[in-house]
């Protein structure tokens, strides 16, 4: 048997480790890794047209499998282009192993062509970078990469000189055990006698809750239900807790809406369960606060708590379950109940008059047909900006749908590489990027990868010829709104040049037959949906400051977008409340 060079087993390495292909642009440096990865069957090469592609391509398939996803970049401007994805991969906590081809190892440090130090400027966006200076470093260095990004979830990165890649590996080593997965944590018994001390010493509790109640839906549920707590939550919360939810009262942040923010105000204790939510301007500061989150690092740097809990959401309410008194007093409960309702009756009637008939199209109407028509289990991509604001609003989750964005990094163009990783994981399942003008013509050359691959990616553009959010941020500011129009060609013709898909749509009443056909269309498809630029209506009292860093007064801004089917949900609820 040959004897393998270092590629190979930087390869068998990833294979090992769960890693089933390899999002890249190929060049010189990663031509040893990439013919390695041509001969092994058990992992495939995936072709991008933007090695920013390949970062979030790799993020969001860690997002949806929960398992280890690769990308790679060749030396220089190549790797370079990761940085962006992988910023935003380490802020989702997403378990990504990114490698970083380098100049040949002898000319590294004398300003060699396309000559950078990704050991360096990977450092922030990482929690392991190093450099492959030696073959005997094969294979430690990678395995304790691949730790580092399944143990803490984020991303690893490993520079390997591409001369490097092609010398002898060492004697073939003893396959070492990798960790795939991670291990639940649960709190310290004295932290949990803590904790259930304060919750029966309070007369009103709520919960707040973010990504780290993934998994732990029936536990936040059965919990709420009996300390009598409204639960509101996140952005990146949403997914996980809001369906079949009696408790929920929305959403807080400058996206927010419903009765999250009077919830987490007009408690005696809030609770903030896996969520590291970064505006603590809408945090209250005069209630007592205790953080449970299994990120030790997280807990108290938002706000001043008075206890800390280290662990995962799910096993820590295990714990606390059997030991807290039940409440029996419902009255903060239903008064936050009736609050979310009737905020979600004012919101709704702004978009409620004839707005099938409104043209250019209200973009809130396009979310909410695309809400109906959408799969059960559909994973939805979405561009940050104000597509963030309609699925926010308008998707309805249901323990089975996935929503996907660059909710921590807020990074444009995302939807559509995301999307792209998604799609690989499963080709049946639907998956559908809303993206906006102008995060998609930033990545546009990546819809060629949908129609290389026969990728079925639904790409629902919300075309309104600007800058959506930035003009907002402008207008609130008291700025006249600058350098934020897009002279945009027709995507749904770029689309259909490109062997794809692809329709226009103007008027309301083609919209749910342009989106069902799209939906039903075996490979990629776009849809082009021309909105209304001035769908945010903006309320007269409004100060510059209210915008600045997301603070506190943006949640006045309402963006009286609607709020979908969430409004019918609210009404079941305080229909289900129980009567004296």
């Amino acid at each position: 048997m040959a004897k393998q060079n270092v590629a190979e087993q930087f390869v068998d390495i990833l294979v090992r480790a769960g890693v089933e292909r390899l999002y890249g642009v190929v060049g010189d440096s990663l031509n040893p890794v990439v013919d390695a990865v041509r001969r092994n069957p058990a992992i495939d090469w995936v072709h991008v047209r933007h090695e920013e592609t390949a970062a979030f391509a790799a993020s969001a398939e860690a997002q949806i499998t929960g398992k280890l996803a690769a990308c790679a970049g060749s030396c220089g401007p190549g790797n370079l282009h990761l940085i962006n994805g992988l910023y935003d991969a380490h802020r989702s906590m997403a378990p990504v192993l990114a490698l970083a081809s380098q100049i040949p190892s002898s000319e590294i440090g004398l300003g060699y062509f396309q000559e950078t130090h990704p050991d360096r400027l990977f450092q922030e966006c990482s929690h392991y970078c190093e450099l492959i200076s030696s073959p005997k470093q094969m294979p430690r260095l990678v395995n304790t990469a691949v730790q580092h990004a399944i143990g803490q979830s984020g991303v690893s990165v490993v520079a390997l000189p591409g001369d490097i890649a092609s010398e002898p590996a060492p004697e073939k080593a003893v396959d070492t055990a990798l960790v795939t997965s991670r291990p639940s944590v649960r709190p310290g018994d004295a932290e949990i006698d803590k904790l259930v001390r304060l919750i029966d010493a309070a007369d009103k509790v709520t919960l707040f809750c973010g990504s780290g109640t993934a998994g732990a839906h029936a536990e936040v549920m059965e919990f709420a239900g009996k300390i009598k707590s409204p639960v509101g939550h996140a952005l990146r919360g949403k997914e996980w807790i809001q369906y079949d939810n009696p408790y929920d009262v929305g959403m807080s942040g400058l996206l927010g809406y419903g009765a999250a923010y009077e919830a987490t105000h007009e408690c005696d204790l809030l609770i903030l369960l896996g969520t590291d939510f970064p505006y603590n301007a809408f945090l209250p500061d005069d209630v007592r606060i205790a953080q449970v989150d299994v990120r030790p690092e997280h807990l108290g740097r938002r706000s001043k708590l008075d206890l800390a809990v280290w662990g995962d959401v799910r096993e820590t309410l295990r714990c606390l379950i059997p030991r807290v008194r039940e409440k029996t007093n419902r009255r903060f409960l239903d008064k936050m109940l009736k609050k979310h309702a009737d905020a979600l009756e004012g919101v709704v009637k702004a978009y409620t008059r004839k707005v099938e008939k409104h043209t250019p199209i209200h973009p809130e109407y396009v979310a909410s047909v695309l809400d109906e028509l959408a799969d059960e289990d559909a994973v939805f991509t979405v561009d940050t900006g104000m597509c963030n604001v309609w699925a926010a609003r308008y998707l309805t989750p249901n323990g089975r749908r996935r929503v996907i964005g660059s909710f921590s990094h807020g990074s444009m163009a995302n939807a559509l590489p995301m999307a792209i990783g998604a799609q690989f994981t499963d080709r049946e399942r639907q998956v559908v990027s809303m993206s906006g003008d102008g995060g998609f013509s930033m990545l546009m050359g990546d819809f060629l990868t949908l129609v290389q691959y026969d990728l079925p990616v639904k790409v629902v553009l919300f075309n309104n010829s600007s800058l959506g959010m930035v003009e907002l941020e402008m207008l609130v500011a008291g700025l006249p709104s600058y350098g934020t129009t897009n002279r945009n060609p027709d995507f749904a013709a770029v689309a259909r040049a490109c062997g794809a898909y692809g329709v226009r749509v103007e008027k309301p009443k083609d919209l749910a037959g342009a989106l069902k056909s799209a939906l039903r269309h075996k490979g990629p498809a776009l849809v082009d949906v021309v909105t209304d630029p001035n769908a945010l209506s903006i309320p007269p009292k409004i100060k510059a400051d209210m915008v600045t860093g997301f603070a506190l007064s943006a949640s006045k801004i309402v963006l009286d977008g609607g709020v979908g089917r969430m409004l019918q949900m609210a009404r079941s609820n305080l229909r289900n409340m129980p009567r004296p």
